[in-house]
């Protein structure tokens, strides 16, 4: 049940520190959009009473009656009692200003390579306006394949997943962005239904956690589909098989982009004489490498 919330006195602040507490009085798991108590509980919060997920500032000292306060606080006793990930109760992840509709069928979008391609993938890619074909490889929610459209707009891009249910969501993403002419789905794992497509860049974010990590992951982890999570013994299965088939998918001078949490000494320790390009990101560089075409064996 909700806990009753103050009749008087009640505003934004003072709800957003009251579902702060409580999130981190019942010990849930973040990582899915947010990092820390206070964003998520910005963020249902926000959701509940109706107002702009990105307006938390000037709505702070807004007053909020007892009925709004209600359905604000259920939200986050939902969220409590079911442990899954904000981004299902609300049906939304964010990836900068973006928005991407997700339900349970998707892993909650939170790759690295967004940020890579807010720049367009500089230095790496130094003009922009050449790529015209871009894979997106395990797709997922098609969230970056649709901003791979959006940073190379004369590019046509294809959007891979093994997953039916996948393509179901992408295909809704894509729709919302208007991107159907643009985007091309395809069910196929890895490059399996790619015979013959090369392309300037390959970019993809496929499943990287260990075996060890899937015994240990908490409720709300366990609450997406486990296909994209796990990748053998040493979390690596998945690049291995894209590395060793992806230099045939690339044009002359294309550009490799994978994401691998956090096994980057595994990854260097199987492949000693490849030459990883490691973006710093927001949480440092050894998240995501960068290969050229010329690069890979």
């Amino acid at each position: 049940m909700a806990r009753a919330v103050p009749a008087k006195g009640i505003t934004v602040r003072s709800l957003v520190l009251e579902a702060a507490s409580r999130l981190e009085e019942a010990g849930v798991s973040f990582g899915h959009g947010t990092t820390n108590a206070i964003d998520e509980a910005a963020w249902l919060v926000l959701h509940g009473l109706g107002l702009p997920v990105s307006e938390l500032g000037p709505h702070l000292d807004l007053a909020v009656d007892a009925a709004r306060a209600r359905a604000a606080s259920a939200l986050v006793a939902k969220r409590i009692r079911t442990r899954k990930p904000a981004a299902y109760l609300l049906n939304e992840a964010w990836l900068g200003p973006h928005r991407f509709f997700v339900d349970e069928r998707v892993i909650v979008p939170r790759s690295f390579i967004a940020e890579l391609l807010r720049p367009r993938l500089a230095p790496w890619i130094r003009e922009p306006s050449r790529v015209r074909s871009v894979l997106d490889l395990c797709t997922g929610s098609g969230c970056l394949a649709i901003l791979a459209a959006l940073a190379f707009p004369k590019a046509a891009v294809d959007a891979a997943d093994l997953s039916p249910d996948a393509l179901a969501v992408a295909r809704r993403n894509v729709a919302d962005y208007r991107l159907g002419k643009r985007v091309r789905l395809v069910a196929s794992d890895l490059f399996d239904a790619l015979a013959g497509r090369t392309y300037d860049l390959i970019v993809s974010n496929p499943p990287y956690v260990t075996a060890a990590s899937m015994k240990r992951l908490p409720e709300e982890y366990r609450r997406e589909p486990e296909m994209a999570l796990a990748s053998g013994r040493d979390g690596l299965a998945h690049t291995r098989a894209i590395l060793a088939q992806a230099k045939s998918h690339l044009n002359p001078g294309g550009v490799l982009v994978v994401e691998i949490g956090h096994n980057r000494k595994a990854l260097e320790r199987a492949f000693p004489k490849l030459a990883f390009h490691w973006p710093t990101l927001s949480a440092g560089p050894g998240f995501v490498f960068v290969l050229r075409a010329e690069d890979l064996p």
